[in-house]
């Protein structure tokens, strides 16, 4: 079970998310959705941040001016990366908006 990240509509700031086994090199995406899956119309372009050998942290800046403003409420976040063979969607969790 994943614990809900909680931050205020009024702040911005980058959301990460860890993903294991990519170069940091890949198109990265990130959805944040309230229902259970994202559709193609979800998905935000996103950066990788802290690259290590073992993977990189996807981001997306969350906020007032940033890539997506989510309402108050709870959020689920997702990231999809774009690989050459593969496509994986990774649930990462869920993010409280107060």
């Amino acid at each position: 079970m994943h614990a809900a990240l909680s931050i205020s509509s009024l702040s911005r700031e980058y959301v990460y998310a860890w993903v294991g086994g990519v170069l940091g090199t890949e198109t990265v995406e990130i959805a944040l959705i309230q229902g259970d899956e994202p559709t193609s119309g979800d998905w935000e372009t996103a950066d990788w941040a802290n690259q290590t050998p073992s993977g990189a942290d996807a981001r997306i800046l969350v906020g007032p001016g940033g890539t997506v403003t989510p309402t108050d409420g709870v959020w689920h976040m997702w990231v999809r990366v774009t690989a050459v063979t593969e496509t994986p969607v990774l649930y990462s969790g869920p993010i409280l908006i107060t």
